[in-house]
């Protein structure tokens, strides 16, 4: 019996078999043969409201089953752009030492920043953020586009600095990020304190709250993230909560008035162009939405994410 043609390429086959990578890309332990690695953070120590993102990973890679291999909308294949593999998980050994494993984390991102990999992560709380910048930002710090709720610059919380509301103080502290190069996007929700979010606006970091956004609408948007980050790397991070919950019930800290999942993707493909040296999305927690729809929202942004690093990587090699 001839074989059927759906069975050649393993992206083209019946998507409920095969084990569930994500996007369906070929796992890889060899660094010496990828562009750009897909990678699970399943780590939830950094939550101060509900838990259950360090089953993101798993559950993004089963919906990302539901990926093609084409961008419909940019017509970009990042699969024939680059070698992309899933590289596994990014686990920790200590989890329950906050600090330390947040340490064993960078140690993973070490190798693949030194084979010149550039990293796609699914996390996991926004805490993951920083080990990952720690590793990307080692040599020079980055710009950043932060697609978020929480600007994730605060202090201090029930004694620890470390947790998923503080990476970016954390980040900037470290001089990992260029605050002049820095716009995050969606703000927005209730709070305790209105100096909170003080040290993105007195580091220099654009900050656009949601009402914002709304007033100026995603084309201006755009323009406004690339004109600050400009030609410079630049690292995107986007937490699944920049959404309204009615798009993505599944997180530990929803915010009503967010954005709809196409805005978020017309946001995302506004951004080609623009020199990304890595990416995550985060905070994508499964137990909180039985219907897997917040995972499905997750694995796609992932996918427009994919594309724009493929093509930012296509452009540094041709530089």
């Amino acid at each position: 019996m001839a074989r059927s043609p759906e069975f050649e390429n393993p992206m083209n086959r019946p998507r409920y078999t095969g084990l569930p990578t994500f996007m369906r890309a070929p796992y890889a332990e060899d660094l010496s043969a990828v562009d750009i690695g897909m990678i699970g953070v399943p780590f939830d120590g950094g939550v101060t409201n509900r838990t259950g993102t360090r089953h993101g990973p798993r559950e993004l890679r089963n919906q990302s089953s539901l990926m093609r291999r084409f961008n419909q909308a940019t017509k970009v294949s990042p699969y024939e752009l680059c070698r992309i593999a899933d590289l596994g998980d990014a686990w920790v050994e200590r989890p329950f030492a906050l600090e330390s494993a947040l340490a064993e984390i960078e140690a993973f991102y070490r190798p693949i920043q030194a084979a010149g990999i550039v990293p796609l992560s699914a996390g996991g709380d926004h805490s993951i953020s920083l080990p990952i910048l720690r590793a990307l930002a080692a040599e020079r710090p980055v710009g950043m586009v932060h697609i978020d709720a929480h600007c994730d610059t605060g202090s201090n919380y029930l004694g620890s600095n470390f947790h998923h509301g503080a990476p970016f103080a954390r980040a900037l502290e470290e001089g990992l990020l260029d605050p002049k190069r820095t716009i995050q996007i969606g703000i927005r929700g209730g709070i305790n304190d209105l100096d909170i979010w003080r040290l993105s606006h007195e580091s220099g970091m654009r900050v656009l709250y949601m009402h914002e956004v709304y007033q100026l609408g995603i084309e201006r948007v755009i323009a406004e993230a690339r004109q600050v980050v400009g030609d410079g790397p630049t690292y995107l991070s986007f937490d699944i909560d920049s959404l309204d919950p009615a798009y993505a019930p599944g997180t530990g800290t929803p915010e009503v008035g967010g954005f709809t999942t196409l805005e978020v993707q017309l946001l995302l493909r506004g951004l080609r162009g623009v020199d990304f040296v890595g990416g995550d999305v985060v905070e994508v927690s499964p137990p909180f939405d039985p219907s897997g729809l917040t995972a499905l929202t997750g694995a796609t942004m992932m996918f427009e994410i994919l594309c724009l690093l493929a093509e930012a990587f296509v452009a540094r090699a041709g530089t």
